[in-house]
């Protein structure tokens, strides 16, 4: 069973919880007294089993795309029992949720409720199962009181401001009623309704603002109450059961430009890009034909086609970003026609033996986006970011570094800026326990030293838990086969996109094959290596280092074991905890493999004990070996000063995201 958000990072307040829009008047706060408890994992449940199960109890059900269907246990009217296929569940979780009632459970409650159901007792008796869950956040309804309908503000003059303001003076006001679009006057945010499929309940709220960095409009979005807690695609109550084609957005200003252009039927995903919770394909599952239309750089792309595959790729389809297919809304600002691109969307699904020809776009995309195929960027290591260009979906990372020189914190900061940047984030320490770990991360976020300021700890765990951070609660010498179930877990459930895995000699003690040693780390190796390729998800690897000489200087060769960790790393990463003739300083990080480009070099690190951290500015220029292994000719390069981590406005109240994973 899994355990849920860590106490380390969930404890009851001092003060009253509160929750204000960033930017708004803080002259009065709305009190929240209770938010909906956050949805617990779900225990593994194989499809096989689910179909036995339903075949012994003679419950009739046919597959979809994505879940089972059955007829809902929940329906009081018996009559209609047999043809209201409403309840649907997971075949890869079991987690299971009636469209017609809104209950919901995962495969064990399913169970248990079939065995009420067999003992006589009343729906009132059962369907408790999702009460709290079906409660509005009284935060919301404040706010969706307060704001008022955007198509009919008192002053004309306002509206068309407004619509200016977010961008769209082109949506008609037929369109903004459709959907139910308010302003919020306290705050300057657009506020869109999520309501209960059958648009009887408010269910909660999405708030959308607009901050001007220079000259680029960035958007700053807060969501109450908990994301994962509700039903939230925007637009689903609009949505008729005669319905079979319709377009996933990223965002809801696309869904209304193309539902008004097309009159298809467009819903907007809660969280963008980031993630495509399980619980939402329910209610995709009537549709014959989805195009996903996310937005317009790589990042998006990627995510089309990982939705694609929980969707079952034979009916999605795919709109490819390019600089003549841009997100909708700028789309049709451009004058472009959003009927014609959708047509033109690709089939997800394809044979496994392709031409040039079907690559020949993609390739050309690549050509065009060179910064977005290197990956992210580190913001704290801009170093790291010159050698390696960035962090990429689908490579494994090996990391060593002496015993002692820092390995788990240098990993942990590497890891922790990638999540600061949206990298849904998988952590599994078998050798520290994950409060420790979360102390350590908690301080490098809030770079300053907490245990002295105890006043500040509630304002920056809000913050911390904002990031879409996961830990595996493993400790200790575990089986390669319950991590890698794990790790398959999170990432259909929470979008993971990196694992770090810390470290792979305890791996190595539960396994029970009849080979030597070094075969067993060469056979775990090959397996996180094929989970990275196959799942399209980065892994980070530390391996100790063989025992050497203290005076030399690891090598790749250092790392232990036989050469297949180095041969099957798209990067090597070595923490060097010694002076180096090349430069001063006591701490050195090394690329020493890099399959993307061939850069490799090193760059010193300087240590804050204060906010352990490796990342505090350089006073003075150093200069930064760099080698190209084609040609390996030095190229010195000065190292950047490492800037402080950009400060993001972040909704006090937003989902908790920090969860534990068995």
């Amino acid at each position: 069973m899994f355990s849920v958000t860590s106490r380390l990072l969930w404890r009851p307040r001092r003060l009253p919880g509160r929750w204000m829009l960033v930017g708004s008047s803080p002259c009065k706060h709305y009190k929240q007294e209770k938010l909906p408890p956050v949805q617990e994992p779900i225990p593994p449940a194989s499809v096989t089993e689910i179909r036995q199960y339903l075949k012994m109890q003679k419950i009739p059900f046919h597959d979809g795309y994505s879940c089972i269907h059955v007829p809902s246990i929940f329906v009081a009217d018996k009559q209609q029992l047999r043809h209201t296929y409403s309840l649907f569940i997971d075949k890869t979780t079991g987690q299971f949720i009636c469209t017609a009632t809104l209950v919901e459970g995962n495969w064990q409650d399913f169970q248990a409720n079939v065995e009420l159901q067999d003992k006589g007792l009343t729906l009132s008796d059962r369907h408790s199962i999702n009460e709290q869950n079906n409660q509005t956040g009284e935060d919301a309804k404040h706010i969706w009181d307060r704001a008022l309908p955007l198509w009919q503000l008192l002053d004309e003059q306002e509206t068309k401001d407004v619509k200016a303001r977010f961008g769209i003076s082109s949506v008609s006001n037929t369109t903004l009623k459709h959907f139910g679009v308010r302003f919020l006057r306290t705050g300057q945010a657009l506020v869109f309704p999520w309501f209960s499929p059958s648009g009887t309940s408010l269910k909660g709220l999405k708030l959308l603002r607009v901050e001007h960095q220079g000259d680029r409009v960035h958007h700053v979005e807060n969501m109450l109450p908990r994301p994962n807690a509700y039903h939230n695609l925007f637009g689903l109550p609009l949505i008729s059961r005669r319905d079979t084609e319709v377009v996933l957005t990223g965002r809801e200003l696309d869904a209304l430009v193309l539902h008004q252009v097309t009159g298809l039927p467009t819903l907007a995903l809660p969280r963008g890009i980031s993630c495509l919770p399980p619980a939402l394909l329910p209610y995709l599952e009537q549709f014959k034909r989805i195009t996903l239309w996310l937005g317009e750089d790589l990042r998006s792309w990627e995510s089309a086609k990982h939705f694609a595959r929980k969707l079952n790729p034979k009916r999605c389809y795919l709109v490819r970003p390019s600089d003549q297919q841009l997100r909708p809304l700028e789309a049709f600002s451009s004058g472009m026609n959003l009927t014609k691109i959708l047509r033109s969307a690709l089939p997800a699904g394809h044979k496994s033996i392709i031409s040039f020809c079907q690559l020949r776009e993609e390739v050309y995309g690549e050509l065009v986006n060179v910064d977005q195929v290197a990956g992210v960027k580190w913001a704290r290591f801009p170093e790291l970011s010159k050698l390696l260009k960035g962090h990429r979906k689908g490579e494994l990372t090996v990391f060593t570094g002496p015993t002692g020189s820092g390995k788990t914190t240098f990993i942990s900061e590497y890891a922790l800026d990638l999540c600061m940047q949206g990298v849904n984030t998988l952590w599994g320490s078998f050798e520290i326990h994950n409060v420790r770990l979360a102390k350590i991360m908690l301080t490098q976020f809030a770079m300053e030293k907490l245990d002295e300021q105890l006043e500040k700890y509630d304002e920056w765990a809000d913050k911390f838990e904002d990031l879409p951070l996961h830990f595996m609660t493993f400790y200790g010498q575990q089986n390669i086969k319950t991590v890698i179930d794990t790790m398959l877990h999170a990432v259909y459930m929470y979008d993971i996109t990196h694992v770090v895995i810390d470290n792979l000699q305890f791996m190595m003690g539960q396994e029970q094959l009849s080979v030597d040693r070094l075969a067993l780390q060469d056979y775990i190796v090959g397996t996180f290596r094929k989970f990275a390729t196959d799942n399209n998800c980065h892994v980070t690897l530390i391996i100790h280092p063989r025992k050497e000489d203290e005076e030399r200087e690891l090598q790749t060769s250092s790392i232990f074991g036989s050469a297949k960790a180095s041969q099957e790393a798209d990067n090597v990463l070595i923490l060097q905890d010694r002076k180096l003739t090349t430069g001063p300083g006591r701490r050195y990080l090394q690329v020493s493999k890099n399959r993307f480009d061939g850069d490799v070099g090193i760059f010193p690190l300087e240590f804050s004990k204060t906010c352990l951290t490796f990342s505090n500015p350089v006073k003075s220029k150093t200069r930064v070996k760099k080698v190209k292994e084609d040609t390996e000719e030095p190229v010195q390069k000065s190292v950047a000063a490492a800037g402080e981590v950009p400060k993001k406005q972040r909704s006090q109240k937003q989902s908790s995201k920090s969860t534990n994973l068995p």
